[in-house]
């Protein structure tokens, strides 16, 4: 707890800090399990939070989110900057979105996949499954692709052979250090 109030006392200093992005970052610091410990949850989870801004008004929605995310990635073998990238490219971090093709949420399943498991029942607007349907998904492609992100995130996206959306991706994940 003593490195997140060092670093949010730099952030109070620049006028950026929220007393209510404080206490959201610090309970999912001390609860978060996929995390190695305090001081890589804090590096990871305060600049996605203000830049999740963008998209997730609410402090506590945008921390619940971050850390679902990397728990998922984290769980999957993938990079949680990779996931948050491809989400941001998906659906804008909506879950609710539908696209013309059928696909829902923030990763875009599309919504044969519950009938292929026999699992009619699953939401795919629930953030918990959408992650853990689509993380598994781009795992299984990044495992077929050998680990090659490009041909992966192609698969993902069904344009297996084209660049455009892997590029799309790839700047977005460039971002991150």
């Amino acid at each position: 707890m003593g490195c997140l109030i060092l670093a949010t006392q730099g952030m109070a200093q620049s006028s950026q800090f929220d007393s209510e992005l404080r206490v959201a970052l610090s309970n999912a610091i001390d609860n978060a399990e996929s995390f190695v410990d305090e001081f890589e949850a804090q590096v990871w989870l305060l600049p996605r939070s203000a830049w999740l801004e963008l998209y997730v008004d609410d402090a506590q929605e945008r921390v619940d989110l971050l850390t679902a995310i990397h728990a998922e990635a984290n769980r999957s073998g993938l990079d949680p900057d990779l996931v948050l990238s491809l989400i941001e490219i998906e659906s804008g971090f909506d879950p609710y979105a539908v696209s013309k093709s059928g696909a829902q949420g923030l990763m875009q399943v599309m919504s044969f996949w519950k009938a292929e498991l026999g699992r009619l029942e699953d939401n795919l607007t629930d953030i918990a499954t959408n992650l853990r349907y689509g993380c598994a998904i781009l795992s299984y492609y990044l495992e077929m692709e050998s680990g090659d992100v490009e041909p992966a995130l192609a698969r993902y996206n069904g344009s297996h052979g084209q660049s455009w959306y892997s590029d799309r991706v790839l700047t977005a994940l460039a971002k991150w250090p």
